[in-house]
């Protein structure tokens, strides 16, 4: 150096970049928050739509139409009640057993049809229509949900949020969520409930779940994980009200409607009452699902079946690997939940695939650990996942014969 300054040279460095480079580089920044903000829609709906071109070709080629096994079974219930409410469904819709009482409707939960029927109001829109419409913004608004909880998870990142959403929508029986089905709204809900926990949100947890609790009976498991998680916020911090709130606003929706069904029914346990009677469905500790097992472990009669039983297997090692993980407690709890919510039923087999979407917690550790791979790999993962799941859900509805 010729006698150059410290000074001058610092003047130097922070010269400012010219004008055409700093547009560039806020171009850049702006492009990249653009990609972030529509990647989780993209990636959900990207993975469904690849469900729905194999629906359609293998719903042509079973000679099926592919709005009526979209709203089959359930759906036909769902479709029922936001159409003509409660008291007036179709008589011929029946339970299990091929009996109907009046009674028999209120075995579904109201938040799914009431946002149907609220959507069918729209001017050009029918039920079929709302179903579907409903189905699909509640899967976008959950794929926001588990990117979000992807990102604020110990070891968490963007990638990892882009994951998780690729791996709910790709999970076996993810064609429920583009069913007349209530599935894609209680998870849309349980979702951000979680979100609330994690990100210590009180009062969206509790209002979230809720309103979960008006969905599935599945809430039980929400309530179970947000309830314990705002109890140990109020031990911690005894001053924090919105823990209080957000805990005990938690089972309003679902309290309300069992209590409701309750007063309907004139008995404390009408709504368990109306599931065994009207599908024989009951806790039984897992029982009948061991039983479902070791028959079909040794003796399959279906691809369905088999696969069932290797999904429940599947997703207790997961449960193991996630609390090994330390994945924070109350999403495992949650899962946990979910899971002995369906081993433990002895309803029908058929369904436990499906009620297994829910549990999208158990699905945390893949994510975590994908997101620590090459690109490449994580991309080959989830394109053989996705595919998989395209032809069994598209199996599940065309060439398996029974409810799922």
């Amino acid at each position: 150096m010729t006698g150059t300054t410290l000074s001058e040279v610092s003047t130097v460095d922070v010269v400012e970049a010219p004008p055409a480079m700093q547009e560039s580089v806020r171009t850049r920044v702006l492009r990249h928050r653009v990609t972030l903000l529509v990647a989780p829609a993209l990636v959900f709906l990207a993975v469904r739509q690849l469900g729905m071109l194999v629906l359609v070709l293998m719903a042509d080629n079973a000679h099926k139409s592919v709005t009526s096994v979209l709203t089959s079974w359930d759906g036909h219930w769902f479709l029922g009640i936001a159409e003509s409410g409660y008291n007036n469904v179709d008589p011929k819709l029946v339970d299990a057993f091929g009996r109907r009482t009046a009674e028999t409707p209120l075995a579904f939960f109201p938040g799914y049809p009431a946002l149907v029927r609220w959507v069918d109001g729209l001017p050009g829109v029918d039920v079929t229509g709302a179903a579907f419409t409903v189905s699909l913004v509640s899967g976008v608004f959950c794929a926001y949900g588990l990117y979000r909880l992807g990102r604020a998870i110990r070891g968490g990142s963007e990638k990892t949020g882009l994951i998780l959403v690729a791996l709910f929508a790709a999970s076996p029986m993810a064609i429920v969520l583009s069913m007349a089905y209530a599935e894609a709204t209680f998870c849309a809900f349980a979702a951000w409930a979680l979100v609330g926990v994690v990100e210590r949100r009180w009062i969206l947890a509790g209002v979230c779940c809720a309103a979960a609790g008006l969905v599935r009976p599945t809430a039980a498991a929400l309530i179970l994980a947000v309830g314990l998680a705002a109890v140990a916020a109020v031990i911690e911090r005894r001053g924090d009200w919105r823990a209080w709130l957000g805990g005990i606003v938690a089972p309003v929706g679902m309290v309300g409607y069992l209590g409701w069904v309750a007063a309907r029914t004139g008995r404390l346990d009408g709504w368990f009452a109306l599931q065994e009677r009207g599908w024989d469905s009951r806790f039984d500790g897992g029982a009948a699902t061991w039983k479902f097992a070791l028959i079909h472990l040794g003796n399959p009669r279906s691809v369905l079946e088999l696969a069932t039983v290797w999904f429940l297997a599947g997703a207790i090692v997961l449960l193991i690997v996630g609390i090994r993980r330390r994945v924070e407690w109350p999403l495992m709890v949650y899962a946990f939940g979910v899971l002995m919510m369906d081993i433990g039923s002895n309803g029908l087999m058929n369904s436990k695939a499906r009620l297994l979407v829910p549990a999208f917690t158990l699905l945390v550790p893949i994510a975590l650990a994908l997101a620590k791979r090459r690109t490449s790999t994580t991309i080959t993962v989830l394109g053989m996942v996705a595919v998989f799941s395209a032809w069994f859900g598209a199996y599940a509805i065309t060439g398996w014969q029974y409810a799922i």
